[in-house]
């Protein structure tokens, strides 16, 4: 009989032997461990598509024709096409936009003339027969000039003759912008639109200005914003605050600010800056800054005490817990924004068909939907919501209802996020004046936030104040068509030299409704 080798021992196969709790709990442990890894597999991947890709949130699959492509796009009435040679033909390039001037621009003409004037054949005298002319645009930087305003006393010669007596007459003196200073109107518009319509710090101005000579300081120019901010702008923004509150449907939104040195605060904690502006059929359109220490849900109750009506918000529970008479409406483009990060988190093999891009093209058929109705009426589009976008909303809640996936994964928590919001999100069926998304509002803070990478922070409350109300004239100039530049130097013009602090309704004629032509944008020439 054939002797079998023996297997080396440390070749055998060890067999362990564990008790079924313990065999059950290493598997719950390795589910848990998986679904660990898989969620900061997804976050690796949206960081990666945050820090390298597009910030855009379109994509390929952004396409209409959801899940019945054929269904949508059949139509049996339609007869059969022919059969035809397809003839070459040339396509008609599209419009280029055309660089535009304005008319009135002040024209400087150079003219140039031959030094010798003489025939070069028969050294004839040369007349002038035609001209060819070139034209170029010239920038000029900013300019400094000292104005200086000589204001003349007056006596009657008759008087000094044969008065006893001889009356004095002055000139009526303007107040300036700030008294005692040699701040002019012109010259703190410049520096806060540079700054806040511009995004350039006060030190980069303060290096301009040395570069040209002029050493203005940094201190210097921030004290005039401040005084100027409180003096003449804080009126107007009271006046405008009121306005606003008066409206039917607002936005809102908020950002982070820091300030440095805030009572009570350490350097690096968040303080915040409020935005609240007016929908889009809005008589006047008012945007609204407000500076405050902390994002508590009593900051938008008591900016907004005097208003009744419905507000535009995200889904920040601050929002959904003021009073009964401010109807909050939510912001489908957050919704949307979730099941886009969803999908880019996702690996590239598993984002067609995943239930986040699903998801995502429920959004985007409410946004076409918006797409279509922008030129009807609010009470059309409100008739033609209720016909195209209630059955999709239907159907999408339906979806999301049925939907069964981890709260941990990407997808997850976009449908659970558009669950706990659906109850605002689908108020704006309620009002055809009403927006299916909150980007108004975002539009609207997005020059703060460009301008926070530059100024970084406030050095205290009264500069996060005094930026608020400076920002809030800009802004509110900027949606009314308005240069910032010649509407703040029309109100630093006028509102030392009117009574607006004894007498208020003066402050009508300073709002941007009110605003003289040469402050608003001129209309480029059309072709």
């Amino acid at each position: 009989m054939e002797k079998r080798a023996e297997l080396p021992e440390t070749t055998k196969d060890e067999i362990i032997m564990v008790s079924r709790a313990e065999y059950e709990s290493l598997q719950s442990e390795n589910k848990e461990l998986a679904k660990k890894v898989n969620w900061l597999m997804e976050q690796m991947r949206l960081t990666r598509q945050k820090q390298f890709g597009a910030s855009s949130e379109k994509s390929k699959y952004d396409c209409m024709d959801l899940f019945n492509e054929a269904e949508v796009l059949a139509d049996e009435k339609e007869p059969e096409p022919k059969l035809a040679e397809v003839q070459s033909h040339y396509r008609k390039a599209a419009k280029q936009r055309k660089d535009r001037l304005p008319a009135d621009l002040p024209v400087e003409v150079v003219e140039h003339f031959l030094e010798e004037d003489s025939c070069p054949a028969c050294q004839g005298k040369l007349h002038i027969m035609g001209k060819e002319i070139r034209r170029e645009l010239k920038l000029i930087p900013a300019q400094a000039t000292i104005v200086e305003h000589v204001y003349h006393t007056y006596a009657c010669r008759n008087c000094e003759i044969n008065a006893c007596e001889v009356p004095i007459v002055k000139t009526p003196m303007e107040k300036p912008v700030i008294a005692g200073s040699f701040a002019s109107a012109e010259a703190v518009a410049h520096i806060m639109t540079q700054k806040f319509a511009c995004g350039l710090p006060l030190y980069r101005q303060e290096q301009e200005w040395h570069r040209m000579g002029i050493y203005l300081s940094r201190q210097t120019m921030s004290n005039w914003l401040l005084r100027c901010s409180e003096d003449w702008l804080e009126p107007i923004y009271q006046i405008m605050h009121k306005a606003l509150c008066q409206e039917e449907i607002l936005h809102a939104d908020e950002t982070v600010l820091q300030v440095l040195h805030e009572p009570g605060k350490s350097a690096q904690s968040k303080s915040y800056m409020w935005v609240y502006r007016t929908s889009g059929d809005a008589k006047m359109p008012i945007v609204l800054f407000e500076y405050q220490p902390d994002r508590k849900a009593k900051r938008p109750m008591e900016f907004l005490t005097d208003f009744q009506g419905y507000l535009h918000t995200d889904g920040y529970a601050g929002y959904q817990s003021l009073p009964e008479k401010i109807i909050t409406v939510g912001c489908w483009a957050h919704a949307r924004r979730k099941f886009d990060e969803a999908l880019k988190s996702l690996p590239e093999k598993d984002r067609e068909g995943s239930g986040a891009l699903k998801g995502k093209r429920y959004c985007d058929e409410l946004f076409a939907i918006e797409k279509k109705l922008l030129d009807y009426t609010a009470k059309e589009r409100q008739q033609k919501r209720q016909e195209l976008a209630k059955p999709v909303l239907d159907g999408f809640l339906s979806y999301l209802h049925a939907a069964k996936i981890s709260t941990k994964s990407g997808f997850g928590r976009a449908v659970q996020y558009t669950l706990n919001q659906w109850k605002y999100l689908e108020r704006y069926l309620l009002d055809g004046r009403l927006e299916i998304s909150n980007n108004r509002a975002e539009r609207s803070v997005k020059p703060f936030v460009i301008d926070r990478k530059n100024f970084l922070f406030a050095n205290t409350p009264r500069g996060a104040k005094a930026s608020a109300i400076i920002f809030s004239l800009i802004e509110t100039a900027k949606e009314n068509d308005l240069n910032p530049y010649a509407y703040l130097t029309h109100i630093f013009k006028q509102a030392p030299n009117l009574d607006i602090h004894s007498n208020p309704d003066v402050l009508s004629r300073l709002l941007p409704s009110a605003a003289p032509d040469f402050c608003k944008v001129p209309k480029a020439a059309t072709d």
